[in-house]
């Protein structure tokens, strides 16, 4: 009887912690380390250890001053694009190097969130676990209260707005080759503010994702990357690894993730008013799909 009684308390156990397990909170980034030092240090060593763990540089884009952001990919991180629909966009990784105040803060794109709001196969908990042990994990962020892996895959900011599912289509060529050829030279141009900062091509299937940097000014400033995140960024933790967007070559097709989706998925706390609010950011998806539209369309 006591055996009996041991093994069901067991099996309970069991359950219960792999529903808590299933139900376990995730938000967007994640806090590697905070210390002294520069920007240009902790990027160097940021690398070298990235490296070391496997991870390949594709990238790096210095958004606005003291601040750097180092894209990396991996065997898995492509594997598990590839195994996904539009899992493109979760082919590659965030490191951001910010300066904020008299310390440097290390932060990343949390793998486990990204997988689920881009619905991607796999977890990534294995590219989770790679970059903690290279870089360091104090703590998840971006969100007060985080989401389970089951309202990431379905979010959207509310009501009436779009989903992973609504991307934008931006342009459409006569084959993949030619569209991917197209979209490189174009982003080269960077004659409207768009430029590439990295790209992936996902392998066994016809997708490849752009990183791509936007700078404007004046009327073009609400699609500038350092206006938007001095109106969203504003908590004492740096979101900084919300940058670069990306652009998808799906196919013939060419897609970018809408803006009121893009952004929310980082900042999912922003109230709809006030200071540091969506609003102070209301042109800003239009203006975004404007310049991306006009720098890949034929």
């Amino acid at each position: 009887m006591r055996f009996k009684i041991a093994l069901l308390s067991g099996l309970l156990m069991f359950v219960v912690t792999g529903a808590q397990a299933a139900d376990a909170l995730l938000k967007p980034f994640v806090l590697a380390s905070k210390s002294a030092g520069t920007v240009a240090e902790k990027s160097a060593q940021v690398k070298a250890a990235l490296q070391a763990a496997g991870f390949t540089v594709i990238g790096e884009y210095a958004p606005y001053a003291n601040a750097d952001i180092v894209i990396v990919t991996n065997d898995e991180l492509k594997k598990n694009a590839s195994a996904s629909e539009f899992g493109g966009y979760g082919a590659a990784e965030r490191i951001a190097i910010t300066e904020a105040g008299k310390e440097v803060q290390v932060s990343y794109n949390n793998p486990v969130y990204m997988a689920n709001v881009y619905r991607m196969s796999g977890d990534l908990s294995n590219v989770a676990a790679q970059l903690a042990t290279a870089l360091g994990k104090v703590e998840e962020f971006g969100s007060a209260t985080g989401m389970t892996a089951k309202q990431a895959r379905k979010y959207h900011y509310m009501m009436g707005m779009e989903y992973f599912t609504d991307p934008s289509e931006l342009a459409e060529y006569g084959s993949h080759e030619e569209a991917v050829h197209a979209v490189d030279a174009k982003l080269a141009n960077n004659k409207n503010g768009v430029s590439k900062v990295y790209r992936v091509d996902v392998p066994g299937k016809p997708e490849t994702v752009f990183g791509v940097a936007m700078k404007g000014a004046g009327e073009n400033r609400f699609m500038d990357d350092k206006f938007i995140m001095d109106q969203i960024d504003s908590q004492a933790i740096k979101s900084t690894a919300h940058l670069p967007y990306e652009v998808l070559v799906s196919g013939n097709k060419v897609y970018a993730l809408y803006a009121r989706f893009r952004i929310a998925i980082n900042f999912p706390d922003l109230s709809m008013m006030g200071d540091h609010s969506f609003m102070s950011i209301m042109k800003a998806p239009d203006a975004i799909l404007k310049a991306l539209k006009t720098t890949v369309q034929k």
